[in-house]
Protein backbone atom coordinates (compact mmCIF):
# COMPACT_ATOMS: atom_id res chain seq x y z
CA UNK A 1 0.00 0.00 0.00
CA UNK A 2 1.27 3.36 -1.20
CA UNK A 3 1.95 5.14 2.08
CA UNK A 4 0.30 8.89 1.58
CA UNK A 5 2.39 12.18 0.79
CA UNK A 6 2.19 14.50 3.91
CA UNK A 7 3.11 18.00 3.73
CA UNK A 8 3.48 20.53 6.67
CA UNK A 9 2.89 24.17 5.76
CA UNK A 10 4.34 26.98 7.94
CA UNK A 11 3.33 30.84 7.06
CA UNK A 12 5.78 32.98 8.71
CA UNK A 13 6.49 36.59 9.18
CA UNK A 14 9.57 37.58 11.42
CA UNK A 15 10.45 34.62 12.94
CA UNK A 16 13.92 33.91 12.75
CA UNK A 17 14.10 33.09 16.68
CA UNK A 18 11.73 30.16 16.22
CA UNK A 19 11.60 28.82 13.02
CA UNK A 20 14.43 26.55 13.46
CA UNK A 21 12.91 25.43 16.22
CA UNK A 22 9.60 24.04 15.22
CA UNK A 23 10.58 23.08 11.87
CA UNK A 24 12.92 20.30 13.40
CA UNK A 25 10.25 19.17 15.94
CA UNK A 26 8.02 19.44 12.35
CA UNK A 27 10.26 17.29 10.39
CA UNK A 28 9.33 14.10 12.49
CA UNK A 29 6.25 13.61 11.55
CA UNK A 30 5.62 15.04 7.47
CA UNK A 31 7.60 14.27 4.33
CA UNK A 32 8.20 17.81 3.77
CA UNK A 33 8.21 20.98 4.64
CA UNK A 34 6.91 24.50 2.75
CA UNK A 35 7.20 27.80 4.52
CA UNK A 36 5.70 30.83 3.51
CA UNK A 37 7.85 33.89 4.06
CA UNK A 38 5.58 36.63 4.65
CA UNK A 39 7.95 39.44 3.09
CA UNK A 40 10.31 38.96 6.53
CA UNK A 41 12.88 41.54 6.64
CA UNK A 42 14.84 38.92 9.08
CA UNK A 43 16.72 35.44 8.52
CA UNK A 44 13.26 33.35 8.45
CA UNK A 45 13.47 32.52 5.15
CA UNK A 46 17.37 31.48 5.12
CA UNK A 47 17.37 29.93 7.98
CA UNK A 48 14.07 27.60 6.67
CA UNK A 49 16.39 26.93 3.34
CA UNK A 50 19.29 25.93 5.50
CA UNK A 51 17.22 23.51 7.76
CA UNK A 52 15.79 22.03 4.42
CA UNK A 53 12.28 23.76 3.89
CA UNK A 54 11.06 24.55 0.70
CA UNK A 55 10.80 28.48 1.04
CA UNK A 56 7.98 30.39 -0.56
CA UNK A 57 9.18 33.87 -0.79
CA UNK A 58 5.85 37.05 -0.96
CA UNK A 59 8.53 40.44 -1.70
CA UNK A 60 6.62 42.27 0.61
CA UNK A 61 3.70 41.59 3.70
CA UNK A 62 0.71 40.58 2.37
CA UNK A 63 -1.17 39.06 5.60
CA UNK A 64 -1.83 35.67 7.06
CA UNK A 65 -4.51 34.60 4.64
CA UNK A 66 -2.53 35.51 1.28
CA UNK A 67 0.34 32.80 3.08
CA UNK A 68 -2.06 30.52 3.63
CA UNK A 69 -3.70 30.55 -0.22
CA UNK A 70 0.48 30.43 -1.11
CA UNK A 71 0.34 27.33 0.54
CA UNK A 72 -2.55 25.18 0.40
CA UNK A 73 -1.82 25.97 -3.53
CA UNK A 74 1.66 24.59 -3.54
CA UNK A 75 0.80 21.39 -1.37
CA UNK A 76 -2.35 21.18 -4.23
CA UNK A 77 0.50 21.46 -6.53
CA UNK A 78 2.70 18.95 -5.48
CA UNK A 79 0.22 16.15 -4.89
CA UNK A 80 -0.02 16.09 -1.10
CA UNK A 81 -2.36 13.68 0.11
CA UNK A 82 -2.11 15.39 3.35
CA UNK A 83 -1.01 18.83 4.54
CA UNK A 84 -1.56 20.26 7.87
CA UNK A 85 -1.20 23.99 8.17
CA UNK A 86 0.47 25.06 11.55
CA UNK A 87 2.02 28.38 12.76
CA UNK A 88 5.49 29.40 13.12
CA UNK A 89 5.90 31.04 16.76
CA UNK A 90 6.04 28.32 18.74
CA UNK A 91 2.14 28.31 20.00
CA UNK A 92 1.30 24.76 17.94
CA UNK A 93 3.08 21.48 19.17
CA UNK A 94 4.33 19.42 15.99
CA UNK A 95 4.09 16.78 18.78
CA UNK A 96 -0.09 16.59 17.11
CA UNK A 97 0.26 16.44 14.26
CA UNK A 98 -0.19 12.42 13.93
CA UNK A 99 -3.53 13.29 15.27
CA UNK A 100 -4.59 15.54 12.88
CA UNK A 101 -3.58 13.54 10.65
CA UNK A 102 -5.29 10.26 11.84
CA UNK A 103 -9.15 10.90 11.27
CA UNK A 104 -7.84 11.60 7.19
CA UNK A 105 -5.96 8.49 7.16
CA UNK A 106 -9.11 6.47 8.08
CA UNK A 107 -11.30 8.65 5.79
CA UNK A 108 -13.38 9.90 8.59
CA UNK A 109 -12.87 13.67 7.47
CA UNK A 110 -11.79 15.97 4.84
CA UNK A 111 -10.41 18.46 6.88
CA UNK A 112 -9.52 17.65 10.53
CA UNK A 113 -9.52 20.82 13.12
CA UNK A 114 -7.30 21.24 16.24
CA UNK A 115 -9.34 22.59 19.03
CA UNK A 116 -8.22 24.34 22.35
CA UNK A 117 -11.82 23.82 23.47
CA UNK A 118 -12.49 19.68 23.83
CA UNK A 119 -9.79 19.24 26.65
CA UNK A 120 -8.90 21.67 29.56
CA UNK A 121 -6.75 24.20 28.67
CA UNK A 122 -5.09 27.32 29.93
CA UNK A 123 -6.47 30.35 27.67
CA UNK A 124 -6.73 34.00 28.42
CA UNK A 125 -10.06 35.23 29.52
CA UNK A 126 -10.27 37.66 26.62
CA UNK A 127 -9.58 35.23 23.88
CA UNK A 128 -11.76 32.25 25.21
CA UNK A 129 -14.49 34.82 25.07
CA UNK A 130 -13.10 36.25 21.69
CA UNK A 131 -12.94 32.74 20.06
CA UNK A 132 -16.21 31.44 21.23
CA UNK A 133 -17.96 34.21 20.04
CA UNK A 134 -16.40 34.33 16.48
CA UNK A 135 -16.86 30.59 16.66
CA UNK A 136 -20.73 30.80 17.28
CA UNK A 137 -21.12 33.42 14.48
CA UNK A 138 -19.28 30.86 11.90
CA UNK A 139 -21.47 28.17 13.04
CA UNK A 140 -24.61 30.00 12.51
CA UNK A 141 -23.30 31.09 9.18
CA UNK A 142 -21.80 27.70 8.35
CA UNK A 143 -24.33 25.50 9.68
CA UNK A 144 -21.24 23.67 11.25
CA UNK A 145 -20.93 22.52 14.80
CA UNK A 146 -17.76 23.13 15.48
CA UNK A 147 -15.80 24.59 18.92
CA UNK A 148 -12.92 26.69 17.55
CA UNK A 149 -13.32 28.42 14.41
CA UNK A 150 -10.26 30.47 14.77
CA UNK A 151 -7.61 27.41 14.59
CA UNK A 152 -5.21 27.74 11.87
CA UNK A 153 -3.79 23.84 13.35
CA UNK A 154 -5.50 22.01 10.54
CA UNK A 155 -5.06 19.26 8.69
CA UNK A 156 -6.31 18.98 4.83
CA UNK A 157 -6.92 15.58 2.69
CA UNK A 158 -6.34 15.96 -0.49
CA UNK A 159 -9.76 16.37 -1.53
CA UNK A 160 -10.29 19.11 0.37
CA UNK A 161 -6.92 21.00 -1.18
CA UNK A 162 -8.66 20.41 -4.23
CA UNK A 163 -12.53 22.01 -3.61
CA UNK A 164 -10.49 24.84 -1.66
CA UNK A 165 -7.34 26.08 -2.36
CA UNK A 166 -8.46 27.50 -6.12
CA UNK A 167 -11.41 29.14 -4.62
CA UNK A 168 -9.54 31.23 -1.29
CA UNK A 169 -9.23 35.16 -2.16
CA UNK A 170 -8.89 36.55 1.75
CA UNK A 171 -6.02 38.10 2.49
CA UNK A 172 -6.54 38.37 5.91
CA UNK A 173 -7.37 36.90 8.98
CA UNK A 174 -10.71 36.11 7.36
CA UNK A 175 -9.10 33.07 5.51
CA UNK A 176 -10.37 30.85 8.46
CA UNK A 177 -14.15 32.01 7.96
CA UNK A 178 -13.51 31.67 4.11
CA UNK A 179 -12.62 28.06 4.52
CA UNK A 180 -14.66 27.01 6.87
CA UNK A 181 -17.66 28.47 4.60
CA UNK A 182 -16.58 26.93 1.52
CA UNK A 183 -15.68 23.68 3.82
CA UNK A 184 -20.13 23.91 4.35
CA UNK A 185 -20.64 25.37 0.63
CA UNK A 186 -18.72 21.71 -0.81
CA UNK A 187 -20.27 19.31 2.09
CA UNK A 188 -16.65 18.31 3.36
CA UNK A 189 -16.39 16.58 6.27
CA UNK A 190 -14.75 18.01 9.32
CA UNK A 191 -13.51 16.60 12.47
CA UNK A 192 -12.20 18.23 15.03
CA UNK A 193 -9.46 16.92 17.70
CA UNK A 194 -7.91 17.66 20.94
CA UNK A 195 -4.96 20.59 21.45
CA UNK A 196 -3.05 22.60 23.48
CA UNK A 197 -1.91 26.27 22.94
CA UNK A 198 1.41 27.95 24.14
CA UNK A 199 0.58 31.65 24.69
CA UNK A 200 3.50 32.36 26.16
CA UNK A 201 5.67 32.63 23.27
CA UNK A 202 7.11 36.13 22.13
Amino acid sequence: MKQPFIVALIPAYNEEKNIATILLETEKYVDKIVVCDDGSTDRTAQIAERLGAEVIRHPTNKGYGAAIISLLKRALDMGADIAVTLDADGQHDPRFIPNLVKPILRNEADIVIGSRFLEKSEIPKYRKVGIKAITKLTNLATKLRITDSQSGYRAYSKRALQEIAPELSEHGMGISLQILTLVSEKKLSVKEVPITIKYDVE
